[in-house]
């Protein structure tokens, strides 16, 4: 899989290096540039990038905003910091950052830094659909790639029907645009639905004649667990299965 970073830093010419470096190394595609922070998050929110490298001396935004904002637009991403002078607020970044690298240090410690980084994603995917049903296939889709790539397309059938259930209820029921969010640590795959409208689904007695209501009777009974999450601006249905 091919790692796809965001470059952001108003220096061009410290964007063409790191963007030389990433290309000799290989396994990683610059799928964007920035040289502010405003840019930056558009670029984010479109092209949900892996690992945004992010530089704190931008001349619009200051660096706590960009990267609030950035995990807001693009929650999947792992901000990296690769600025130019040490900051009173290292502290902070280094604990809400997946690193933080000084520009007068080595640029194969970056490299290699983003290489690891990049190795940890490939078990972790995010995309988003709009509110429409005619994108449900395209998050199973999304999902059977993702399975495969990982080497557990052997659960697609079961994690098939939790992201149909999950994509059509962010549809129909909270009539918004959805993010689906896969991961796998420890054996365990996690399916994780996010929509904008805090209402949660609850799972109906069976009836034979019922329109509606059964499918997360389905998830609850095919997952190893399952559960809703609120959100500050919605939430997050969840699923876990447990490849063998």
């Amino acid at each position: 899989m091919t790692v796809r970073v965001l470059l952001v830093d108003d220096v061009a010419d410290v964007r063409r290096l790191v963007r030389i470096a990433l290309r000799f190394h290989g396994g990683f595609e610059v799928v964007g540039e920035a040289g502010a922070g405003l840019q930056a998050i558009e670029l984010a929110t479109r092209l949900r990038p892996d690992i945004v490298l992010l530089d704190l001396g931008l001349p619009d935004l200051a660096g706590r905003d960009v990267l609030t904002r950035v995990r807001e637009v693009a929650p999947g991403a792992k901000v990296v910091v690769f600025t130019g002078a040490e900051n009173e607020d290292r502290a902070f970044y280094e604990e809400h950052t997946a690193g933080y690298v000084l520009k007068s240090g080595d640029l194969d410690y970056l490299v290699a830094l983003l290489d690891d980084l990049g190795r940890t994603e490939q078990q972790e995917a995010t995309a988003r659909f709009e509110a429409d049903v005619s994108t449900v296939p395209q998050a199973r889709e999304f999902v059977r790639r993702w399975l495969h790539e990982c080497g557990a397309g052997h659960v697609f059938d079961e994690a098939s029907l939790i992201v149909t259930e999950l994509a059509t209820n962010a549809v129909l029921h909270a009539d918004s645009p959805y993010e689906v969010r896969l991961s796998r640590t420890s054996g365990v795959v996690r399916i994780e639905v996010a929509d904008g409208n805090a209402g949660t689904p609850e799972p109906q007695p069976f009836s034979a004649v019922a329109e509606s209501g059964r499918g997360i009777v389905i998830v609850s009974a095919i997952s190893a667990s399952w559960g809703i999450d609120a959100q500050p601006h919605g939430k997050v249905t969840w699923a876990e299965l447990r490849p063998e």
